[in-house]
């Protein structure tokens, strides 16, 4: 990771001082959670955990560790998103790595994980054999997350990035469902063979004429493969949809992460792919945020995974 150079003057010497001041550095800056992240970079620049800052505030700040969080501060105030500078961010409760080529998860996506775990348990329990694939794995989070949720379950994690994928594969492993988790590169659910009990995706959504609308932390450090899906933001459901419709069984389901005025638009997509049942769930912020579906194929073959 190359960041600027250390700011000046020299920040406190003791853990909660050095908070404090980057707190208040963040929220001049106008950067949201300006406390949250102040209190992540203190730590993670004194290799410590976050609750160290707040149980052990009168704690040193050695010269090595203020040289880190100089840094780290000047990263922030660039525009580099917290996730990016520490190389990780939490989703689910775990720990993902980052890479250039994968998003950083957000706690909107955890809605998706949310709305597949309702639907196992209303449908049979979490204890069955279940396959599942996610499609645009990137990190990995939200098939690592189900796995990890979901003791007898495989899934399929596919991606059109070696590099993302390599990420998937390292989280997954460091999560202990390594061996529950096959990879795939390539385009979209090209990979999708018939039997899958649930599709999952979070696909690039935003439409092109809308780039320079994200937040910089969006725009200068999320991978626009990741991103963006054509004029209308649309692309990447009209290529997934109709093949995960023929990969899943009779009954299975799909959830799909949407921008929060895609509700209508991304529902015909599904209607038109052959789904039934089609549900909206709304995130913590009440806007709307996935989309699920129950496949209605008559017969199907068991999935290769």
């Amino acid at each position: 990771m190359t960041v600027p150079a250390a700011a000046e003057p020299p920040l406190p010497a003791t853990l909660g001082a050095a908070a404090r001041a980057l707190r208040a550095r963040f929220a001049q800056a106008g950067i949201a959670d300006a406390a949250l992240e102040a209190r992540l970079l203190v730590a993670a620049a004194s290799e410590l955990e976050p609750q160290d800052v707040v149980l052990d505030p009168e704690r040193k700040i050695d010269a090595a560790a203020g040289a880190r969080l100089a840094r780290f501060l000047d990263a922030r105030l660039a525009g580099m998103p917290v996730g990016r500078i520490l190389g990780q961010r939490e989703f689910w409760g775990l720990s993902f790595r980052l890479s250039a080529d994968t998003l950083e998860p957000r706690p909107d996506t955890e809605t998706l994980v949310e709305a597949a775990l309702e639907w196992v348990d209303a449908t049979g329990g979490r204890a069955r054999r279940l396959r599942l694939a996610d499609i645009g794995t990137g990190t990995g989070a939200i098939a690592v997350a189900l796995l990890h949720e979901l003791p007898n379950a495989v899934a399929l994690a596919c991606d059109l990035s070696a590099n993302a994928l390599s990420s998937a594969r390292e989280n997954a492993r460091s999560h202990g469902v390594g061996d529950r988790l096959l990879c795939f590169q390539g385009d979209f659910a090209a990979a999708l063979a018939p039997g899958l009990d649930l599709v999952l995706s979070n696909p690039p959504y935003i439409a092109l004429g809308e780039a320079e609308a994200l937040a910089r932390e969006v725009r200068l450090h999320d991978p626009a493969l990741a991103l963006f899906a054509g004029d209308d933001g649309l692309d990447a459901y009209r290529a997934i949809l109709p093949d995960a419709a023929r990969a899943l069984c009779r009954n299975g389901a799909l959830f799909v992460e949407i921008g929060w005025r895609q509700g209508a638009d991304v529902s015909d997509l599904l209607v038109a792919a052959g789904f039934e049942e089609v549900t909206l769930r709304q995130d913590l912020a009440g806007r709307d945020r996935v989309l699920g579906g129950v496949g209605v194929a008559k017969t199907r073959q068991p999935a290769s995974l």
